[in-house]
């Protein structure tokens, strides 16, 4: 097959594309990418996918929409056609929301994910299937992708033949700003802009990417790719996440997310964890997210090793690299735990059900968040992990860890792209050949968990800390509570409040929730008050001496009406305190695996 991309009026969010498929006379049904990998869901932006023409020897011919999978048409080839010319258009929405389905173009930038813009012929595996792909991009941009490149001429590029699996797992980014910086032998940092300033990270930053390099290779000790290709979107108008592939990374943060000091250690470990999905997601995947295509349904059930190990590596690798401090760390996991310790959730569904759940969980609201539950296969996988890493470090005096797994389970001999599936059965077996346990009822245990307060604190408990309380903020928490421009106080009166007075979320079974108030309306004022942020701590933290108790006046749809939540026990924010009486396993476990000059 050959693909044709006119990127030039990415900024006007649209994008060109045609293709050559080979065809022989008869029925045949092309397929537009359903579920991506990463994506953990249905989620092929079809909707987005307009102006299909399919055309033989240069006449028209008519397709159809299969009436049951909308991302299948069914066409005729005519006798004597070897092949079908198809062209459409992809318009990448406004809403910087959702993961590749969301904003990916701004008038400075745009980042193409193949799966947006190729039809592929049914019943045939990505893998058996070559595409020679180029793009042309607006005058002046440059680019980076780990895709292999043919040739350039002027602003378009084209690549060497792929298969279709390695096409849609070699994303490009492309823009007016742009910097490609080398962390070191075949590792890359592409940074695209809105802006000049955005671009310009600091020598400091770069070091602790550059640490990331050195410290991913002391944990597996291979890598699975022919190169590495960071592709970091800085910009307020895209959609905000990070998708993991074989050989680079979609990374997207803020425009000032690598110059604003509180966005950057907000954002510390996007890099980390979708690096390390290159090893543990791409290279070792389970067999249910393994699928011969993009429209077999995936299975979740062993998202929390999927998403969660690599989340816990993610985290542990941001004090090893530099990334945050030991502290900052430290806060972070607490900020965690303690989320998932008030989780209402936790009293009807599982954890290995957030998992198999996923493609639902996604998209679910923030309302009544802690009640629904969402992925928390992210973070309480880090919890899992972590109490794995401490248990095989206390049943082997030391001798073994956490490390010693990754580089076993996830190492192998390295070198181009592979794939190699596991099971739950997998995951117990290869943890036995480090430290014999009995894993698969440990795992079993916290997977199946259901009731109050279930979450592993396992490994911050026997890791030498201990999940404290007080009316303190934590430098970490007052930069997610500014980056967010939100009002938490989900662990006192119950709340999450914006800056205007929305209220988003409400503790279930907290103060607030109790006294009647529900999410998605609108806090007016406090004790009489108007409110402002400031006006609700201090209304909080007064109550302690007081009886009275605290007024709020709320908005909801056309109706005000003031509650009155009996609440007297002042601000509480999570931190973690140092337990003397146990080894501080925690800050070995952060430790740098590679010595710096």
């Amino acid at each position: 097959m050959k693909l044709r991309v006119d990127a030039t009026d990415a900024p006007q969010h649209i994008l060109h594309a045609a293709m050559n498929i080979p065809a022989k006379p008869g029925p045949m049904t092309l397929l537009y990418p359903e579920w991506i990998p990463g994506e953990h869901g249905p989620t092929g932006p079809v909707v987005d996918f307009l102006g299909l023409k399919i055309s033989a020897g240069g006449k028209i011919i008519p397709w159809k929409r299969d009436a049951v999978n909308m991302y299948a048409f069914h066409v005729t080839v005519p006798e004597g056609a070897s092949s079908l010319d198809v062209v459409f258009d992809f318009v990448t929405p406004p809403e910087a929301a959702g993961f590749t389905s969301g904003a990916s173009a701004t008038t400075e930038l745009a980042v193409l994910n193949w799966n947006q813009v190729l039809l592929y012929p049914e019943g045939v595996p990505s893998d058996q299937l070559r595409l020679q792909a180029s793009l042309k991009v607006p005058n002046g941009w440059k680019y980076g992708t780990a895709l292999p490149i043919a040739r350039e001429s002027g602003n378009e590029i084209e690549f060497q033949p792929s298969s279709l699996t390695t096409l849609i797992d070699s994303p490009v980014s492309a823009g007016a700003h742009y910097r490609t910086i080398e962390l070191g032998p075949s590792h890359y940092l592409h940074v695209a802009g809105d802006s000049e300033r955005a671009i310009e990270l600091t020598d400091e930053t770069i070091e602790h990417y550059k640490n990331l390099v050195l410290e991913t290779g002391a944990l597996f000790g291979s890598r699975h790719y022919r190169s590495y290709h960071f592709l970091l979107t800085l910009s307020d108008h895209v959609a905000s996440f990070g998708l993991e592939h074989h050989e680079s990374s979609d990374d997207r943060i803020g425009e000032r997310g690598m110059v604003d000091d509180i966005e950057r250690k907000v954002n510390a470990d996007l890099l980390p964890h979708e690096f390390t999905h290159s090893w543990n997601g791409k290279y070792r995947r389970p067999a249910g997210l393994a699928t011969p295509d993009y429209s077999e349904p995936m299975k979740g059930g062993l998202l929390w090793v999927y998403e969660g190990l690599t989340q816990y590596l993610g985290e542990i690798l941001t004090p090893r690299t530099g990334l945050l401090s030991a502290d900052e760390f430290r806060e972070e996991l607490a900020s965690n735990a303690a989320a998932l310790d008030h989780k209402f959730g936790q009293t009807w569904r599982p954890l290995e059900d957030t998992a198999v759940a996923a493609q639902l969980l996604y998209n679910a609201r923030e309302d009544y968040a802690a009640y629904r539950r969402g992925t928390d296969y992210y973070d309480e996988g880090t919890l899992l992990w972590l109490e794995v890493d401490v248990l095989i470090r206390e049943l082997s005096k030391g001798a073994k860890s956490l490390n010693d797994f990754c580089r076993s389970f996830e190492g192998g001999p390295g070198g181009a792209p592979a794939l190699k599936t596991y099971t739950f059965e997998d995951v117990v077996a290869g943890l036995n050949a480090v430290q014999a346990y009995d894993w698969a009822g440990f795992l079993s245990k916290r997977l199946e968990a259901v009731g109050p307060h279930t979450t592993p604190l396992g490994g911050i408990e026997n890791g030498g800390w201990k999940l404290t309380y007080s009316a303190s903020r934590s430098e970490m928490w007052r930069n997610h509570e500014e980056d967010n421009k939100i009002l938490n106080m989900m662990y006192s009166i119950g709340l999450k409040v914006s800056e205007e007075g929305n209220i988003s979320d409400v503790a279930y079974g907290g103060p607030a929730q109790k006294a009647g108030i529900s999410p998605a309306t609108k806090l007016i004022a406090v004790n009489g008050k108007q409110y402002y942020p400031m006006v609700l701590r201090d209304a909080v933290q007064s109550a302690v001496t007081k009886t009275a108790a605290i007024e709020l006046l709320v908005k909801n749809g056309e109706y005000y009406q003031t509650f009155k939540v009996d609440y007297h026990g002042g601000e509480m924010y999570p931190h973690l305190t140092r337990d003397e009486s146990k080894p501080d396993v925690l800050s070995k476990i952060i430790e740098p695996m590679v010595k710096k000059k």
